[in-house]
């Protein structure tokens, strides 16, 4: 707006962290972060709408689970069949087993009666290739559907996932039209960014990671357990030291690292601020000189995300390494009893084999599950910010049922309003004033005065304290906003435009609008004279800062869209600040059939450019001191009359 963001009345406007302008402060108040396991219980009740999915996907998980936890040991059994078949053709044809066995023992080789006690031979038979084959048929088999159980629980996976952050996305866009004004008057610009796209990047990112891993993790585990425990409940016992270390190991890790990944994300917000206030302000920074001190505080600033975002993954990253160097201390162990098992003929060494395959398998989940917690905690961080955004106070909602006003005429009542933005500062109190249909109200003042806030208020961007608006006779607070903002058009000193042609962006104002209504509005407005000598016309494409057309074109194009949407009030704020002096003059002619049979609110800082208003208000400190019109104040010689004289005084002096 034209003059209250330096206004010591109004909320700081903070595009920065810290401050506002380039040059603000360089700190953010720390945020204290929700505890762990609330935001992680709530990120994962949003996959509730895909729970019959997720059924699916885990019925799945549970097929190539079990079909992956078979696998070792019908290899165990091919182990089997093999070693069975090279001692079968070392002992002579024409003995039983038993004999062997007796024979051994009758010669003192226990220790080879033991062993072959643990195999069944067919004594000179040899390996049976047949049953080997057919075994290792089954292996394949069985890895092939485990693989196609696995891939389609992924693929099923991720589109509860996307679709999830699909929904998470649409509410954050939902919310951010539901906001007020003021919270985005105190949140900087680049950590709002930042919450909606790094931040919801990062929860899907981890969403998509660690859901299947953790749920084929768990999985792996349970029928692991089950398996070693059939084989043998000694070495069962001894792989399930891993998890009461597995789980103190992850517990104190991630007490550790849950606050530095908190820290991560907020300081990545803060940096994201700094860079979009840097940019947006980079020529004013180049002018001031100050390169070297937005280069510090970015320096500063990226200092602290980079040990943050070091510390977080140092600490996190130690999880991994301690898992493995538990697993390798248990497969030490397992090799070691079990030989000793397999020596004295107790167990096969297939089982074995089978075994030391479901440790790795044992350990590998587990090492898994705490590589996961890391990601885990990231993402539940982001989603705090997130929710952060979602929990936000609404504004407050449109009345129902909502009320229309009879007709368009644009009659406006100030009754005995007052508001303020904090509560200890006052700014305006029992303002009154009739603006009628076709009248056009200037309103003057100092900067600080509140002639923004005057136009707010109608928008209903604030709320009021006291008393109310009507237009037509209506209380602006029982009709809709959209309905409101329908009857009213802007044109603000801030010109904005999108990225799209000349044409559309005149259209903004009403989409609806045919091709001669568009044309008419343009060359009504003036813009119709510079739009001939652009290379495309009125498809030229304007891009994202729209700096390929100049500043009073901009605002020539503002002006046309404003005169498109043919409003029943419009409001001018310093709306000509950008023409030159020459267009100024046509632009004027063209705001006077622009504000016929319109009641009209126009702030202005060059008085010149408001002499014929049908009424003036010169407002200080909220309040209105005088009003009337040009010549009347300017006879009363009061506020409005100094006003007027001082932007003619420092041109005298000079």
């Amino acid at each position: 707006m034209s003059d209250e963001k330096s206004a010591p009345a109004r909320p700081p406007v903070r595009r920065g962290p810290g401050g506002s302008g380039p040059f603000g402060g360089t700190g953010m108040p720390a945020e204290k972060s929700k505890s762990f396991g609330p935001s992680a219980k709530r990120l994962v009740g949003r996959l509730r709408p895909e729970r019959m999915l997720i059924g699916v996907v885990a019925l799945l998980a549970v097929i190539s689970v079990t079909l992956s936890v078979l696998g070792p040991k019908m290899l165990g059994t091919a182990t089997n069949i093999i070693f069975a078949g090279i001692l079968s053709k070392q002992v002579p044809a024409g003995q039983t087993q038993e004999q062997v066995i007796e024979g051994l023992r009758a010669s003192g080789n226990n220790a080879q009666a033991d062993l072959l006690g643990g195999v069944t031979l067919t004594p000179g038979s040899g390996i049976d290739f047949p049953q080997l084959g057919t075994v290792l048929l089954m292996v394949l088999a069985i890895y092939v559907f485990a693989s196609v159980f696995g891939w389609a629980q992924a693929y099923l996976l991720n589109g509860v996932v996307q679709r999830t952050v699909f929904r998470l996305r649409a509410d954050v866009e939902d919310k951010m039209n539901r906001l007020p004004l003021g919270y985005f008057d105190r949140m900087p610009r680049g950590e709002l960014l930042s919450r909606v796209t790094n931040d919801i990047d990062n929860v899907s990112q981890s969403l998509q990671q660690s859901l299947s891993q953790i749920m084929t993790s768990l999985l792996t585990v349970i029928g692991v357990i089950t398996m070693m425990f059939v084989i043998s409940p000694l070495l069962a016992l001894i792989a399930l030291v891993t998890i009461p270390l597995t789980l103190l190991i992850t517990a104190v890790v991630a007490k550790r690292s849950q606050k530095l990944f908190v820290a991560q994300w907020k300081h990545t917000g803060t940096l994201n601020a700094r860079i979009e206030e840097s940019y947006s302000g980079h020529a004013l920074v180049k002018v001031f000189g100050r390169h070297r001190e937005i280069n510090e505080v970015f320096r500063q600033k990226n200092e602290e995300l980079y040990r943050a975002s070091f510390g977080a993954q140092f600490v996190s990253g130690i999880i991994m390494p301690a898992m493995m160097f538990v697993g390798n201390l248990v497969y030490v162990a397992i090799a070691v009893v079990g030989g000793l098992m397999v020596a004295s003929g107790s167990l096969s060494l297939g089982d074995v084999q089978a075994f030391i395959q479901y440790a790795r398998q044992f350990t590998q989940p587990l090492t898994q599950l705490g590589s996961m917690a890391n990601i885990l905690q990231s993402g539940v961080a982001s989603a705090e910010r997130v929710f952060e955004l979602l929990d936000a106070d609404d504004q407050t909602p449109d009345a129902v049922p909502a009320k229309t006003p009879a007709g368009s005429a644009g009659r406006l009542v100030f009754e005995n309003v007052s508001f303020r933005y904090s509560p200890d500062q006052p700014l305006i109190d029992d303002l009154s004033l009739v603006a009628l249909p076709g009248q056009t109200v200037a309103i003057v003042g100092p900067t600080g005065a509140g002639k923004t806030t005057l136009v707010n208020l109608i928008m209903r961007f604030y709320e009021l304290d006291a008393g109310r608006i009507t237009l037509d006779g209506t209380d602006i607070a029982a009709m809709t906003r959209d309905d409101l903002r329908g009857r009213t058009g802007m044109v603000l000193q801030d010109t904005w435009l999108f990225g799209g042609t000349i044409r559309d962006n005149i259209a903004y104002g009403r989409p609806s609008a045919s091709e001669e209504e568009i044309l008419a509005a343009a060359q009504a407005t003036y813009v119709d004279r510079f739009v001939h000598s652009l290379p495309a016309g009125y498809d030229t494409v304007l891009n994202d800062e729209a700096d390929n057309v100049s500043a009073g074109e901009k605002q020539l194009i503002t002006i046309a869209r404003a005169f498109l949407a043919a409003p029943s009030v419009l409001i001018l704020d310093e709306a000509t600040s950008s023409v030159d002096t020459r267009t100024e003059v046509l632009v004027q002619r063209a705001m006077s059939a622009l504000r016929a049979d319109r009641t009209s609110f126009v702030i202005a800082h060059r008085l010149s450019t408001i002499r014929d208003a049908d009424l003036i208000l010169v407002m200080e400190s909220g309040r209105i001191v005088e009003q009337g019109t040009h010549e009347s104040l300017l006879a009363a010689g009061g506020a409005y009359a100094a006003l007027y004289n001082a932007q003619f005084a420092g041109a005298s002096a000079d």
